[in-house]
């Protein structure tokens, strides 16, 4: 079904002024899809179009796509894509921030502690000293990260364990906004043998003391990088600042695609939306960004890898770890975050006269607007 975007676009108005209990019928379904099908298509038109102004494109195993030299590709990357997965570590359930594309924005103060002394692996909880145990019985995984919100709060707590996971050889990547780190912290993390640190120079918009610790880091941790959400805001400010973060001698620039949630959606209210296989939602703008930028690395010859973290990543990643865990043929735990589809979050782009659909034909007799639908 090659729906319009002038029918989509009146479906979907109806959609979202729908009570949130009204029930969707299959026909309407159909529609829903159509448009959402349609809508991604001319995304991706797009983006071949920008993907094919980089000279030196270049893919890993087409699982995802970046520019550089592979050989600074991101270790926990590669964990992760080609891999045993990415084992993530929980720990630390507060921030000094509060960012607008955070998955946990408006409940940072509700967010429910690990446990004292404990840390979360793999949905269970564990004390330090149950490592061993875990090593000596489970399979150990490529790669495994610390993740949920910022570690460096109590960053004091951390160095044990990555000295148990050094030890067993695991590659341990750690995410951190960068603003509470010190040169004693960073060189306790490499001494404990951290092999990866990730800064989000996003969530401080480029701030020149994140961006002097990650040059610090460098001289303490193998290997030191950016994972950021792609926005605009990050974009002007990063080539503002390019020369000076290019001169920390950083490995690799993860642009991630930002997908959104109940909790940050609100946030970018306004803005054009697409979802991706009926997945993440994200703006549009975000992936066009990150080709953007790609470009300009490739054109100038930057030192770091930058590596398009989109959401084909993201659904390569999952379909990965369910292989690697034995799943069935096609599992993926990739899928749309929303218990209902945010209607609403869709109409600026079927309104934006300058975003169309590639080809459109007439809905057939009973999809029409004014039709009953059963």
């Amino acid at each position: 079904m090659r729906i319009s975007k002038k029918d989509a676009l009146t479906w979907f108005e109806f959609f979202a002024a729908l009570p949130e209990d009204e029930e969707i019928q299959i026909h309407q379904q159909e529609i829903i899809l159509a448009t959402f099908a349609q809508i991604e298509e001319a995304v991706e038109h797009r983006r071949k179009q920008l993907m094919a102004q980089i000279k030196h494109l270049k893919t890993l195993e087409g699982r995802t796509y970046f520019v550089g030299d592979e050989n600074r590709f991101p270790r926990g990357c590669r964990s992760c894509l080609l891999g045993t997965g990415l084992s993530a570590i929980r720990k630390t359930n507060k921030c000094n921030l509060e960012c607008r594309f955070c998955y946990n924005y408006g409940e940072l103060d509700c967010i429910p502690p690990i446990g004292e002394g404990m840390w979360e692996i793999g949905g269970t909880k564990f004390y330090e000293r149950d490592l061993d145990l875990l090593l000596s019985i489970q399979k150990k995984p490529t790669g495994i990260s610390y993740v949920y919100l910022e570690p460096f709060m109590e960053i004091e707590k951390y160095y044990g364990v990555i000295r148990k996971f050094h030890a067993a050889g695991i590659h341990q990547h750690l995410y951190t906004n960068g603003t509470l780190a010190t040169e004693e912290t960073l060189r306790a993390l490499g001494e404990a043998g951290l092999d990866e640190l990730r800064f989000n120079l996003g969530a401080s918009s480029c701030a020149d003391r994140v961006i002097e610790n990650i040059g610090i880091a460098k001289h303490y941790i193998p290997y030191v990088g950016i994972e950021t959400p792609m926005t605009p805001e990050f974009f002007d400010v990063f080539f503002k600042k390019k020369e000076r973060i290019l001169e920390t001698d950083l490995d690799f620039i993860n642009c991630a695609e930002l997908h959104l949630n109940a909790n940050n959606i609100g946030n970018y209210e306004g803005e054009n939306m697409y979802i991706a296989r009926q997945g993440y939602i994200s703006p549009i703008w975000s992936r066009e960004l990150t080709l953007k930028f790609m470009k300009a690395a490739d054109d100038e010859g930057w030192r770091p890898v930058v590596h398009d973290c989109s959401n084909h990543t993201k659904f390569a990643r999952d379909l990965n770890l369910r292989s690697k865990e034995g799943g069935w043929f096609g599992a993926s735990s990739y899928a749309c975050e929303f218990t209902r589809t945010p209607f609403e979050f869709f109409l600026p782009t079927l309104r934006d006269e300058g975003f169309t659909f590639l080809v459109e034909e007439e809905l057939p007799h009973g999809y029409r607007p004014g039709e009953l639908v059963f």
